[in-house]
């Protein structure tokens, strides 16, 4: 949510912008998501002009008496002054396959009706003059009237087709925004190929549908338009793969991931952004082993292993969005690491009396504990919410916290400067001997570097 103070200064140069174009002879709009966000009773951080009866050279003079200018597109004719982009009316033709393969020319004499023709949904392709009333929009496609439906419709039939992005932005405004898609866009979205998309563009749509209240609303949708057969066999795999009813009475895998999905968005508003999506992505594979392991076994569904044999269908899942690690962090790895040991809390809980402290901290070596008991606690409310307790997961977050090991495993006390020292040279026993401190300080039984010399001297 951005700063109100730093939304009521961007509005501000956006306006001081607008002023100094009208005094050019132009005239410049708000258009796209900024409008959309404030009929919606949203704050938006970003705000996005149109320039019209400008040239392009002279709108760029205009903006350098302003402030420092930077083209962003100089094809598109866009530059962005401080946090504002200021864009030339354009119109775009269709030169080849990919969602790239645009002629996209200025036209300064274009109308603000004519221009808002190439915007994808007619929520999108409203514009606001700021230096008007408040409540005067330019609105030539309705965007208003499906706004208040909540309804998502294309702008144009003939042109829409040409970006097959729009069917993943489709998807991921449905989710955001708690909208219907309007059947005929619907339909055209089934028909739009979807393999020219490279993974980036796949995973920056698949990150803001993660990011809605409630990310269920797009993955029912992708279901329903075959995004994710597609481009995601691995989620597809989930669709009709039954579950034990007395453990699961919400339904098959599917229904059970997009609720957990759901479960885990509630729970991850106070983490970093790597963090956050960790265990989002983590709600999302969790259960990807289950179709290679379900089977009938003594009258009851099983999954036996499937957990560990989920790995592997979630790694390529993270192969197909590309996702390694995010602002450093290592994301793909902790996401890995809760689909392998998302029972663990649960199985430890009832053998809590047997769990030594060791099992925690070499757990933690392979996961953020905190992030799986997240994940553990939205698996378990995706089943039925209240219908299953949660106590294994307090207790499993407490006993990490406890520990100090909630975040990460224990750093070795023992060194190799600390054997150099003892006379024991580079190499493979010094290996072998630091190992097995270690493991002894995992165990608990050594806690101090006096403990820790002792125990290397007598390995040695």
């Amino acid at each position: 949510m951005p700063d109100p103070a730093s939304a009521a200064s961007s509005l501000a140069r956006a306006r001081a912008i607008a002023t100094a174009i009208r005094n050019e002879g132009g005239r410049a709009y708000v258009v796209g998501g900024w409008v959309r966000d404030r009929l919606l009773g949203l704050a938006s951080k970003d705000i996005d002009l149109e320039a019209f009866a400008i040239p392009a050279d002279r709108l760029r003079a205009i903006l350098d008496r302003i402030g420092r200018v930077e083209a962003v597109g100089e094809s598109f004719q866009v530059f962005k002054c401080g946090d504002i982009d200021v864009s030339l009316p354009r119109r775009e033709s269709k030169s080849g396959r990919g969602h790239k393969a645009f002629v996209v020319t200025g036209e300064p004499e274009m109308t603000a009706a004519d221009a808002a023709r190439r915007r994808d949904f007619t929520i999108n392709a409203i514009s606001w003059d700021p230096l008007g009333p408040d409540d005067v929009l330019v609105d030539p496609f309705d965007g208003q009237s499906d706004l208040a439906a909540r309804r998502l419709r294309m702008v144009d039939p003939a042109t829409f087709a040409d970006d097959s992005l729009r069917v993943l932005r489709a998807v991921q405004f449905a989710a955001r925004f708690a909208l219907t898609l309007d059947p005929a866009t619907a339909d055209l979205c089934r028909a739009i190929p979807l393999d020219d998309l490279p993974a980036e563009r796949i995973w920056g749509e698949f990150e803001k549908l993660l990011s809605a209240r409630t990310p269920s609303i797009g993955l029912a949708l992708a279901l329903d338009l075959g995004v994710v057969g597609r481009l995601f066999p691995e989620l597809h795999a989930l669709v009709g793969c039954v579950q034990e009813p007395e453990w699961h009475p919400e339904g098959d895998v599917w229904v059970h991931t997009l609720q957990v999905v759901d479960q885990a968005r509630t729970r991850v508003d106070d983490l970093p952004r790597p963090q956050r999506l960790a265990v989002l992505l983590g709600a999302v594979c969790h259960d990807m082993g289950k179709p290679a392991t379900t089977a009938f076994i003594d009258g009851r569904i099983r999954s036996i292993d499937h957990e560990e044999q989920g790995v592997a269908p979630a790694s390529a899942f993270l192969d197909r969005l590309k996702v390694q690690t995010l602002e450093g962090y290592d994301v793909r790895a902790q996401v890995l690491g809760m689909t392998a040991h998302h029972l663990k809390p649960g199985m430890w809980f009832k053998a809590r009396d047997e769990v030594g402290d060791g099992a925690f901290r070499r757990l933690a070596q392979k996961v953020d504990l905190e992030l799986l008991a997240r994940l553990a606690t939205s698996d378990s409310l995706g089943r039925a919410p209240g219908r299953f307790s949660t106590e294994a997961m307090e207790w499993f977050r407490e006993r990490a916290r406890q520990l100090g090991v909630e975040h990460a495993a224990p750093e070795p006390i023992l060194m190799g400067r600390h054997l150099l020292d003892l006379g024991v040279p580079a190499g493979r026993r010094m290996g072998e001997i630091l190992k097995a401190v270690f493991e002894q300080q995992l165990d608990g039984r050594v806690r101090t570097l006096d403990e820790a010399i002792d125990a290397a001297r007598r390995l040695l």
